[in-house]
């Protein structure tokens, strides 16, 4: 096997020049991110072998790139982001109908911000300061800055978090001492003041126009919860690569999505994907919501079952009639795991937070679909994937897909020992 060689993560502004693109013999290939107007519009992922290229062959790619985002943006019918498997199928799109705009990217500028809402920003953190310093000096630059931003210490072994919070006079700072994710997120939504809460994690840098593009997205009355675009800071390591192309990495893609109660109700009896309408590292919701379904629950999220704290609200926010949104336009930049190591265990807690919160979304409301997914679907994908790792047939390290397949079975364990809500701190 080929050792890896890093990816260069560039953006690139389509206000400015399109450059011509030089190789660089350090990276294996180019992941270039496409914006207009702070709008992200998609990526090309180029082959270092492929270099040099021209700008106007470039150009010719970037095109091709973006006319399914612009047409998303400008276009009522056929541009729609996809919904996951078994969802009704959309009208086929037609570039000729993008083409046929004048200056379409002129038309994609942003409109007025809504005045009536305020925004309150919550970072969760557990003992890494110096990730969490990054991502302050990204929300410090917010424009227009939010009403309020948040640190939630959980649990933390040290006052390093405090003492950098402490020298940041515009950010408050809150110890929550019980353990895990979701305490700490609950925690956040009792301490803060805004109409929208958004949460964000500690090792994510967030675009300058992040919150206020999450403000936009809830001008519709009927969207309760909204996630948005997560981007890779760099893909400099194996598993850096591993995470954003094997596995999927966090992003959704470039166009936006609704999902509805029509959405729901076609997936129940597969298992509703709530896990692919976003990432919890950029999600944002109205308070009110709250008082509805309810808060996070203690038993899912890291520091407790690993994940799912996330896919589990939305789930509910589905099951009681609202619609969720997912927003592209509300960027962040999220640091993957550097090495395998690390990577391993967080796709070992990926897999037992999502097993348990397939068995938390069938206490709370018996729709089997979630236990098909469990008996049914994730056997036969494991199955798929453990075949094409005998047949090296796949990039993913056997020691990886093995602790995958244990995370399974420990979500079945975690839920069973904390199967009764009343139990639960």
């Amino acid at each position: 096997m080929k050792p890896f060689k890093p990816w260069q993560v560039l953006h690139l502004d389509l206000h400015n020049p399109i450059p011509d693109l030089k190789p660089n013999d350090h990276y294996q290939g180019l992941f270039l991110v496409i914006f207009w107007a702070n709008i992200p519009l998609g990526h090309l992922e180029l082959q270092m072998a492929q270099l040099p290229m021209f700008a106007n062959e470039l150009k010719n790619l970037i095109l091709q790139s973006i006319a399914p985002s612009v047409g998303s943006h400008l276009l009522k019918t056929g541009f729609q982001g996809e919904l996951p498997t078994h969802s009704p199928k959309t009208i086929p799109p037609k570039l000729t109908d993008v083409l046929a705009i004048e200056k379409p990217l002129e038309l994609m500028r942003s409109h007025a911000l809504p005045a009536e809402s305020t925004v309150s920003v919550i970072i969760c953190t557990r003992d890494r300061p110096h990730a969490l310093k990054d991502c302050l000096r990204s929300l410090e630059a917010l424009n227009p800055p939010p009403f309020e931003i948040l640190v939630i210490d959980n649990a933390p072994s040290s006052d390093a978090t405090y003492q950098i919070v402490a020298q940041l006079p515009n950010i408050r700072y809150v110890k929550e001492p019980q353990p895990g994710l979701s305490a700490a997120r609950n925690r956040g939504i009792e301490e803060s003041r805004g109409s929208i809460i958004a949460f964000t994690d500690d090792d994510v840098e967030v675009h300058p126009h992040w919150t206020a593009q999450l403000q936009q997205a809830f001008t519709d009355p009927q969207i309760l919860a909204v996630t948005g675009l997560v981007l890779p800071t760099q893909l400099e390591t194996e598993s850096q690569y591993l995470f954003e192309k094997s596995f999927g990495g966090f992003g959704q893609g470039y166009r936006s999505k609704t999902f509805d109660s029509a959405f729901f109700q076609t997936m129940q009896k597969f298992g509703v994907p709530v896990w692919r309408m976003g990432a919890g590292a950029n999600m944002a919701f109205r308070r009110s919501i709250f008082d509805k379904v309810g808060n996070f629950d203690p038993r899912l999220g890291a520091g407790r079952s690993g994940c799912s704290e996330d896919s589990e609200l939305w789930y509910r926010i589905l099951a009681a009639g609202g619609n969720c949104y997912y927003e592209p336009k509300a960027v962040v930049f999220h640091t993957h795991r550097s090495d395998l190591a690390t990577l391993k265990s967080q796709m070992y807690s990926y897999m037992r937070g999502h097993v348990t919160a397939l068995l938390i979304q069938f206490e709370r409301y018996q729709h089997w679909g979630n236990l098909r997914r469990l008996g049914i679907a994730l056997p036969r994908y494991y199955l798929r994937r453990t075949i094409a790792k005998l047949l090296n047939r796949s990039p993913i390290p056997a020691e990886i897909l093995s602790a995958e397949i244990r995370g399974c079975f420990a979500g079945l364990w975690f839920y069973w020992k904390n199967r009764r809500p009343e139990n639960n701190e």
